[in-house]
């Protein structure tokens, strides 16, 4: 099936969310267990965006355009409008988030990946 969305660099891109999937969930994890109190929207957005990822992962390996659409939709919103919020009510969130700062904190890979992603969705119709 070479038309896969899974094939060829499709392949790196489920590799990458999957990995984003993993960080973010654990970070967000690790952050409602330890410290809930000191920033809950901020560390139930991490957690939000790790599943947004974790869908993104299956989605995009099961071939499941639609559902990596509507994914990569959510994503590039949420990273939008956290990323601006957080830069001008910063104190809106007392911690980051995944998309704080547009992602400054990963690179700005949560800012690039779901452009990435449409590109090879939109691409690969």
């Amino acid at each position: 099936m070479s038309d896969a969305l899974g094939a060829g660099p499709g392949r790196a891109l489920i590799a990458v969310y999957g990995l984003f999937a993993l960080a973010a969930g654990a970070r967000a994890t690790v952050q409602i267990l330890t410290r809930f109190g000191e920033a809950p929207l901020a560390y139930t957005l991490s957690a939000f965006a790790a599943l947004v990822y974790v869908l993104l992962t299956v989605a995009l390996a099961r071939g499941a355009r639609r559902v990596a659409l509507v994914a990569l939709g959510i994503e590039l919103a949420g990273v939008l409008v956290i990323g601006t919020v957080s830069l001008l009510v910063p104190a809106a969130f007392p911690d980051d988030t995944v998309w704080s700062g547009f992602g400054s904190g990963y690179l700005y890979i949560p800012l690039v990946l779901p452009l990435v992603g449409l590109y090879w969705l939109l691409r690969r119709r």
